[in-house]
């Protein structure tokens, strides 16, 4: 298998609105779907951010039963050249950098997390190249 990318990543959360108020509000990412009680779904780049109702997702009848519990962690990535503006305008949103780490590369990446605290990550581009 030649594998592109991870196309979804998903995320168990306990409010939608919230989540709303967060990653479309604050993080900029669009709304592409939006389910009273159940999910909504954000576009990040060429990815899609899946955000669910654990409680009604570990029932479902339709699709696999999924869910999870506790804090998870992604990672968003941004070029290098945005990484600094990027990290300031979390800041002026009033998002608290949790975290900066600076990795054998040289390059740096910050951690924050969301409402419902899940570890979030934003990563300048190359920083998973050798």
């Amino acid at each position: 298998m030649n594998y592109i990318q991870i196309k979804e990543t998903c995320l168990y959360i306990s409010d939608l609105d919230i989540a709303e108020d967060f990653y479309f509000g604050i993080l900029e990412m669009s709304v592409i779907s939006k389910v009273t009680d159940r999910h909504i779904f954000f576009r990040c780049g060429s990815s899609i951010l899946l955000c669910f109702l654990p409680e009604v997702t570990k029932n479902e009848s339709t699709l696999p039963p999924h869910f999870a519990e506790g804090k998870q962690h992604i990672a968003f990535e941004v070029s290098q050249e945005d990484y600094e503006e990027s990290k300031k305008k979390l800041q002026v949103k009033g998002v608290q950098i949790t975290h900066e780490q600076s990795w054998s590369t040289g390059q740096k990446s910050i951690y924050f997390e969301d409402p419902f605290g899940h570890v979030l990550e934003l990563v300048p581009v190359g920083i998973w190249e050798p």
